[in-house]
């Protein structure tokens, strides 16, 4: 059943749609587009979002019925949909691909390292106020991001003969990376979550984009020159590099 809309509620921006099935109501983003010419469906697992996009002049009256109408498939990506996990004291997060769970030691010197206590359990130790704890561990992954990348990046740049020009973090949800024709290299900081591999195939991929700024053939023989691995890490990324998103 499509809700009665008012002229005042037309006028108003509505960001999402409550889409009910079963005995359950799932929450759909609501998007305009200037290019979208039908109302579409696209299921992002890093946001955890399913995003209904919608053309300029269409109505939320036809956007709340097309979503109704999907009702059961809404439900279905939900089902893929996993709790974030915080990185805070107590939880356990991948480091290079290996678990580790967060200690806070108030009292203890220094900021944040890595250790194995008596069991052989790899721990993230971070010290200091609770307050700043989450801040801590998050400064600690993207140093340590930096570092592996700086070193891959360098390796393969060598490789190749290209140097970079500049290497920045981001935390985008779409790509793992990116190379700009000025030779500027952008990672997702979380790369270190995965397996280091997983961090060093994506530091050739990008650092071949400084010879082959496409996806050609002629770009893919670079990536296998400098990565012969790339198909493995390839599908890794597909089957579990949604899952790095977890992770807040």
């Amino acid at each position: 059943m499509i809700p009665f809309l008012s002229r005042k509620a037309k006028t108003q921006v509505v960001s999402h749609l409550d889409v009910p099935h079963g005995d359950d109501l799932f929450r759909v983003a609501l998007k305009r587009s200037p290019t979208a010419r039908r109302y579409t469906l696209r299921v992002s697992l890093a946001k955890q979002e399913i995003t209904l996009t919608m053309p300029l002049k269409g109505s939320v009256a036809q956007a709340s019925d097309f979503a109704h109408r999907y009702g059961g498939w809404i439900a279905e990506r939900h089902k893929k949909f996993v709790p974030p996990i915080l990185c805070q004291p107590g939880s356990i997060i991948p480091l290079r691909g290996e678990p580790h769970r967060i200690e806070h030691r108030p009292h203890a010197r220094g900021t944040v390292w890595t250790e194995a206590n008596a069991q052989g359990e790899p721990l993230i130790v971070v010290a200091g106020k609770a307050e700043y704890a989450l801040r801590r561990i998050k400064d600690f992954l993207k140093k340590q991001a930096h570092h592996d990348l700086d070193r891959a990046v360098q390796r393969y740049t060598s490789m190749l003969g290209i140097p970079a020009r500049r290497i920045a973090l981001k935390d985008p949800t779409s790509r793992w990376g990116s190379c700009s024709s000025a030779g500027r290299l952008n990672f997702s900081w979380r790369l270190i979550l995965a397996p280091s591999d997983i961090l060093d195939y994506l530091a050739a991929h990008e650092v071949a984009h400084l010879k082959e700024l496409n996806h050609s053939s002629r770009y893919w023989r670079v990536v296998e020159s400098l990565f012969p691995e790339y198909e493995n890490a390839e599908k890794w990324l597909k089957r579990h590099g949604s899952s790095l998103h977890r992770y807040q």
